[in-house]
Formats: C-alpha cells, structure tokens, sequence
C-alpha cells in the first residue's frame, strides 16, 4: 500500500487543480465555493529520469514508477472548528495521511475571489494551521473525557492522561504537538492518534503567469522567512501552466518548457519533495519483463527491502545483487559491470542506498 498525502487549503486556491495533476485525475474543480465535503482520492506517479533510462535500455513489457496516494480535501475556512462553512470535520479524511501538501493562493484572478477579499499567503497558512489546531485540540479533549467517564483510570490510562494534558496545554497555545517533547514509550501511547499538526508539510505556493515569469508576489519574503523559522520546505507552482504542459504532446511539450526557460515540469519536483518529505527513496529491480521502482524507507536493510517484493523473498533471503545505478550508466551494460567490478553480493543488515539496482537470491 503506497504512503499517503493529504492536500489541505483555503477554498478556491487550487487544491484540486494540484490533485489532477499529481494524480492525472479529472475531479471537478470550481471557481467559486461550493461547500462540497467530500474528498478526492488518486494515486501519483514519482517522476524519475533513472527509471526512464532503465525502461530505454531494458525496454521491458511494463514500467513501473514509484507511487504515492494523495488525497483532496474540501478547503477550510476561518471558523471551520466552530461550524463555518462545511465545519472541518472532512479533515478526517487526511488524519491517516503521512504528510500534508498545504496549497496557498498568491495567483491574482478578478474571476475567482479569495474568500478573505485580498491575497496574503501567510494570513492563511495561519489559518488553516489554526483549524488543524483546533482539529487536534478537540480530538485530545474528546479522549480526555472518555478516560474520566470510566469507571476507573488504569495505569497505562494514567500515563497517557498525563501526556494528553501536555498536548492540550501546547494546542491552547497554539503549539502544535510535533513540538511537545516525548520519550519512545509516550509516543508508543498515542501512536494511533495520527494528529494532524505532528505531521510534516510541504507547502505550494499557487502564483500565476507573471509570478512564475519573475513578477513575485506580494508578502514572498515574509512566507519565505516563516517557512524556514518552522522548517517546512516551500514549492511556487504556476498550476495554470502546469496544467498546460500537461495537454501538450511529448514532441511539443520540452519546446514550451524551453520557451519560459522551464527545464522540467513543477508538478515533478513537487512529486519528489513529497518524497524526500517522507524519508522515502527506491531501489530498482529491472528486466525485459519489469522495469520498477520500489519504495522503502531511508536506512532500510537489504531483508526488509526484499520484503516489498514478497514476503517470501525476505524469509527464504540469501543475498541481495546490487549494482549502483551511477556504475550502471558508466558501464553501459551488466556484462561490462561485472567486468569493472563493480557487481556486489550483500548480505541481510545491508543499508539499501538509493537507486540500487538489485537481484534478490533466495530460497524458500
């Protein structure tokens, strides 16, 4: 099952529009605010020239690209927590999500009005953080209350009670709990919480023609300077021209890039940043049946690895052939690897790197 992102925003800042592209959805978008609560849900392709390479050599019978799930929620407005417009509570539908893609507007459209009247990227990265807030703060307040309403509080209750009141304490200030420090003992307490302001955000700036062409936009500095004070990275994306290249044909799509002195597609490097987010990376088993990207967490162990191919690989594991992808291209073939020296046998505890290529002998 691939990892999973939740795209979070205000309405009308082009949520959806970075959903259909990441995804090759079609769900409907809107110029104004329809008050829909139901979410969208795809799968994205990870761009990734090594894998492409490897299809052109091996030119196998399938290619298969790392894949993430993404999911497209209802945008937000202020006051959501308190029942505003459709209330947040389709903010469940990314609570299990990984990470969070937050879209903000700085596009300027006289047909499509921000629901605030003016564009200010920060003001609502604030407010949106705020419900995710308020989200987290009610949900700790919910189990708090069922905890007293038992008849009574059990040891590892006590525990946990006394670590919900710290999230509380922090959420009532406007803290998220990624900042509320725990032992690996209080994290097992509430790892299936899944609260949103613990999670790791990406933000996407939304800016149209002009911004992308090197207008700027108002208040840049200003949400440059808050992202790296919160560590979170920070795309801009002309979503309208994304859009565009989309519709073009392979033969015509690197002469329009090449026009606005754009080397590749934004909705690929925001793939990838998700990605990196993540901790994740890929190793790549080829063939003339399959060339594909398998994703494993960073510091994963040549074993574990094996078991994202099938368990029966992991348990009956002897070795794992591996090749860099870098010696690969140098060498130009498999045969003229091995005759560098550069093919590897590696055992169980070995650390997968990524763009490993790997064969995996096993025996079950």
């Amino acid at each position: 099952m691939p990892l999973n992102c939740g795209i979070v925003g205000l309405p009308m800042v082009g949520k959806t529009t970075i959903f259909n592209l990441l995804t090759g959805s079609g769900a409907e978008t809107s110029s104004f605010y329809s008050g829909k609560t139901g979410s969208n849900r795809g799968v994205a392709k990870i761009p990734d020239p090594r894998v492409s390479f490897l299809s052109g050599v091996f030119k196998p019978r399938k290619t298969i690209y790392a894949e993430l799930e993404v999911v497209d929620v209802p945008g937000l407005v202020r006051g959501a927590s308190e029942g505003q417009g459709s209330g947040n509570a389709f903010l469940e539908g990314v609570r299990g999500s990984d990470a969070l893609i937050h879209v903000v507007r700085a596009f300027q459209n006289n047909e499509v009005l921000h629901v605030d009247d003016a564009i200010d990227p920060v003001r609502d990265i604030e407010t949106v953080n705020l419900e995710l807030l308020l989200s987290d703060l009610d949900l700790v307040e919910k189990r708090i209350e069922r905890i007293h309403a038992g008849k009574k509080v059990k040891t590892e209750q006590q525990q946990e009670l006394a670590l919900l009141e710290r999230f509380r304490t922090a959420l009532e200030s406007e803290q998220p709990v990624h900042t509320v420090a725990m032992s690996p003992d209080e994290q097992n307490l509430v790892r299936n919480y899944s609260f949103l302001t613990e999670k790791p955000m990406l933000i996407v700036v939304n800016i149209d023609e002009a911004q992308a062409a090197g207008a700027g936009y108002p208040g840049r500095e200003r949400l440059i300077e808050v992202a790296q004070s919160r560590g979170i990275p920070l795309i801009d994306i002309c979503a309208k021209i994304e859009a565009e290249i989309v519709e073009l044909p392979d033969e015509e799509r690197q002469e329009f890039m090449a026009e606005l002195g754009i080397s590749e597609p934004g909705i690929a490097r925001l793939a990838r940043a998700i990605y990196n987010m993540l901790g994740l990376m890929s190793f790549f088993t080829v063939g003339e049946d399959e060339v594909r990207a398998w994703t494993i967490k960073q510091g994963t162990e040549a074993r574990k690895a094996a078991g994202k191919i099938h368990s029966d690989i992991e348990r009956g594991f002897i070795r794992a052939e591996v090749v860099k992808y870098e010696d690969f291209v140098s060498s130009g073939s498999m045969a003229k690897v091995k005759e560098k020296g550069l093919f590897r046998l590696e055992g169980k505890e070995y650390i997968f790197q990524d763009g490993d290529i790997v064969n995996f002998r096993f025996n079950i």
